[in-house]
């Protein structure tokens, strides 16, 4: 049984992640998800990882562009070397990849298969044909380059794959959930939806169905050369078709800079809010740290919410960039030593919830549920003021950028911030 689940679009960016942040989102990545398994079990993490606003957000918080294409490539390579040491215990595997990556899905499939005990051969198939269908069957401007396959012991899966439009300079990311529908080709999707790029083919829609038996009739009567004759003497028109219902779909702008627009400033506020008020009860020793504790409270409230919060809290992904940073200074350097400590705290609390001690998963569970209880109320500073403040305390949290470590205040950029 077989759904797509949503789609997003993304700009094009170039450049590669560098290793001292790719080093920290492999280990993110797989503690953040080996805590999600903990609470909720290996299936939320296939839905979570099937949500589009869930996996952008997911990788904002890890300190990726918060709206670029490369979250995708980033991220699933993140959990491929982050949750490959540990999938005989999570039982979860993590196969595919961008480019020449993708093309070993199947045979990694097939290999997991015979040492676990599912279907592998099964599931290249699967593998197979979501990939035909997004790239024959929908026909919509977008050459796949990335397939992500993530399946567990019991042979259920998600796939995330994206594929780019050189014209546009936008890349699309198609997600899919073992769960749903019961046929590839007629009406996996329970909708497809985008910005408008032109004409698509849908070959998979139910109401194509008489399309795919006349293709496969014409085929055999008339052959190849015959189709291409009929074909020639056709005028084409366009054919209008009614509205589908809309699945998921993440539209992500082209501006670089995280602007107010792109956040809800309560659920900001609420964020800020509860790491002041249960930071200093829960978090009690690592407050000890001089200038760091508090801050890292602040990214930890956003990484509780990414790990507890319901789909609908995720349709702002700019917010979770105020964890991390971004590595391209949007919406500010990465601040390693908080990046760091984050990663401490909830490997620490994995840790020990594996020993039956949750008190301090528990504690993160309770910095998202106060998030929620005091963003009905609360106020804050504004985006910017935000942001200037992270950059005159950069050089202090050990901010860096693929630009380099960055300097110390610089009251010039702090102002033109400000302004």
């Amino acid at each position: 049984m077989t759904q797509r689940t949503g789609s997003a679009d993304l700009p094009l960016h170039g450049g590669r992640v560098p290793k001292w942040l790719g080093d920290r989102m492999t280990r993110l990545g797989a503690v953040m998800c080996e805590a999600i398994i903990h609470h909720y079990g290996r299936d939320e993490l296939l839905r979570r990882l099937a949500q589009p606003f869930w996996f952008q957000s997911f990788g904002a918080v890890m300190g990726m562009d918060w709206h670029s294409s490369g979250i995708t490539t980033s991220v699933v390579g993140a959990l491929k070397r982050g949750l490959t040491p540990l999938s005989r215990e999570l039982g979860v595997h993590v196969c595919g990849g961008r480019g020449a990556h993708s093309r070993k899905t199947p045979h990694e499939l097939a290999a997991i298969g015979e040492r676990v005990g599912f279907d592998g051969d099964a599931l290249a198939t699967a593998s197979r044909l979501v990939a035909k269908v997004d790239s024959a069957a929908v026909q919509d401007g977008f050459d796949l380059y990335l397939h992500g396959f993530i399946v567990t012991d019991d042979g259920r899966w998600v796939v995330v794959q994206q594929g780019m439009n050189g014209d546009s300079r936008v890349a699309r990311r198609y997600h899919w959930l073992s769960e749903g529908l019961k046929s590839f080709v007629d009406q996996p999707h329970a909708a497809i939806e985008g910005q408008n790029q032109g004409e698509i083919i849908n070959l998979t829609d139910r109401r194509a169905e008489a399309s795919r038996s006349g293709q496969l009739d014409l085929l055999r009567t008339l052959g190849p050369d015959g189709i291409v004759r009929e074909f020639a003497g056709l005028e084409a028109a366009p054919v209008p078709t009614p509205d589908q219902p809309l699945l998921p779909h993440l539209v992500m702008p082209a501006h670089h800079d995280v602007r107010e627009s792109d956040v809800i400033m309560r659920r900001l506020h609420g964020n800020m809010v509860a790491a002041a008020e249960r930071g200093p009860s829960d978090f009690s020793d690592l407050l000890l740290v001089p200038g760091v504790g508090a801050r890292t409270v602040r990214a930890l409230a956003l990484v509780a919410e990414v790990v507890h919060g319901a789909p609908c809290r995720f349709s702002d992904p700019g917010r979770f960039s105020l964890a991390h940073g971004g590595k391209d200074r949007h919406p500010f350097p990465v601040p390693l030593k908080v990046y760091d400590e984050t990663i401490g705290v909830l490997k620490s609390a994995v840790a020990k919830a594996k020993l039956g001690r949750d008190e301090e998963l528990g504690a993160l569970k309770r910095l998202d549920d106060q998030s929620r209880l005091v963003e009905r109320y609360v106020t804050g500073p504004s985006l910017k003021e935000i942001v200037a403040w992270e950059f005159e305390q950069s050089h202090l949290l050990g901010g860096r950028s693929v630009y380099g470590w960055e300097p110390a205040h610089d009251p010039v950029r702090t102002e033109s911030l400000k302004g």
